[in-house]
């Protein structure tokens, strides 16, 4: 049985008011997840409802048939550490046995931080900072479908072997476009490219680009790098049409880049830009079928590899709660991780998969060009595959993170 709660923000409120959950916290057969996302800002479809409707769609096949219930609840971080970070205690504090999705690296951090205090698990998906399986890696957190580095190795490397060796940088201000910037910067480097400079942007705060993207184009860089992402990056694609950059021999490269981004943009002006996920929904048989079971829940919608992320997680941390049983479960947030690090995973989305010490879940990545308006054969058949990096070669070497855990 699936039950819902939706958290409840004021607008612009630097603090959250969360609806109490209906149970009391005796029920201690009921497990909870919580999903904390951006509803309503500029990650919106790539996160948000859809990352809620993927969690149920995993509660829904796990099924009924385990002993326990299971709540799924809902809430709007805003983009705003001080909004998630209450929302995450308030969360924990009431029995919340998992916070799952958080994007937007700068809550994704705070969280880390609650979830380590509180010894609860945390699985995140929606940010992208490698710091999170690196320096910052916590006890009880997972780093799930992507992260900078597997971006910047993926996508920046690309750009750098087909001929991009000079670059400029459009970043978010904040920890995500820093990471990934930082990232692109270090393959680029090795790749013997050079990075003309770097511009950075409001975060959440603009949606006029123009002026960043005049001085980039001005440094006369071969690529500019789009280290930002969601409606900050369809931005920025289609204001560099409207100025003609591209005309001027300028590639973008658009540093994160999901499918949704590109079905707001259009083919017309994304057509020939380069991006990397770790899920596509058209890849095969099980990707299409899990798809179409989504999209009855989210029919304006198609899932991302966030989207996807958040059902193969929310599908596995059930079944190593299944196999520990509900009280040795909730008794400790070290104890679940660890179990869940030693159980492999296997999902429709990612196929199979295993879960290092640093909490960093592997996967393949896959570099993807969006498709000519004429190369479409239907909503949302927007990618061609170019290239695939497996699992054990996609991700940042466990040696050179500085996880504490990898040292301990």
């Amino acid at each position: 049985m699936e039950t819902t709660r939706r958290g409840l923000l004021a607008a612009g409120a630097a603090t959250a008011a969360i609806a109490p959950l209906s149970r009391a916290r005796a029920q201690a057969n009921t497990i909870r997840i919580g999903v904390l996302t951006d509803m309503s800002g500029t990650y919106r479809d790539n996160t948000g409802p859809t990352s809620v409707a993927a969690t149920r769609e995993a509660v829904a096949e796990f099924g009924t048939s385990h002993g326990f219930t299971i709540e799924v609840l809902e809430a709007d971080h805003q983009n705003r550490p001080d909004v998630g970070s209450n929302i995450a205690r308030q969360w924990y504090d009431q029995g919340v046995d998992l916070i799952l999705d958080v994007p937007t690296s700068s809550v994704g951090l705070a969280v880390n931080q609650i979830a380590k205090e509180k010894n609860k698990l945390y699985i995140n998906v929606g940010s992208a900072t490698a710091d999170l399986t690196g320096p910052q890696c916590g006890p009880t957190t997972l780093h799930w479908a992507y992260d900078t580095y597997m971006l910047a190795k993926s996508t920046g490397g690309a750009m750098v072997r087909a001929g991009g060796d000079s670059w400029y940088f459009i970043t978010a201000d904040y920890a995500f476009g820093h990471a990934l910037e930082r990232d692109n910067t270090t393959f680029i480097r090795a790749a013997g490219g050079r990075v003309l400079g770097a511009v950075r942007t409001p975060f959440p705060g603009t949606t006029d680009f123009s002026s960043f993207l005049v001085q980039a184009a001005a440094a006369r860089p071969k690529v500019i790098g789009l280290a930002n992402a969601g409606g900050d990056t369809a931005n920025c694609v289609k204001q560099a049409a409207e100025f003609g950059i591209t005309r001027r021999g300028i590639k973008l490269a658009a540093l994160l880049l999901f499918l949704n981004d590109v079905n707001g943009i259009g083919l017309q002006t994304a057509q020939g830009l380069v991006c990397t996920e770790s899920f596509y929904w058209d890849t095969n048989d099980k990707t299409r079928a899990w798809t179409q079971r989504v999209v009855r829940r989210t029919p304006t919608n198609y899932p991302s590899m966030i989207h996807a992320g958040c059902y193969s997680a929310a599908l596995h941390f059930l079944k190593v709660v299944a196999a520990m049983g509900v009280p040795a479960a909730k008794a400790s947030g070290l104890e679940l991780t660890n179990r869940m690090k030693a159980m492999p995973t296997e999902d429709d989305c990612f196929g199979p998969g295993t879960i290092r010490v640093d909490g960093r879940r592997l996967c393949p990545s896959f570099l993807f060009e969006v498709k000519a308006p004429s190369e479409s054969r239907g909503p949302w058949d927007y990618y061609k595959l170019l290239q695939t990096t497996p699992a054990e070669e996609a991700y940042r070497p466990l040696s050179e993170g500085g996880c504490p855990l990898v040292r301990g």
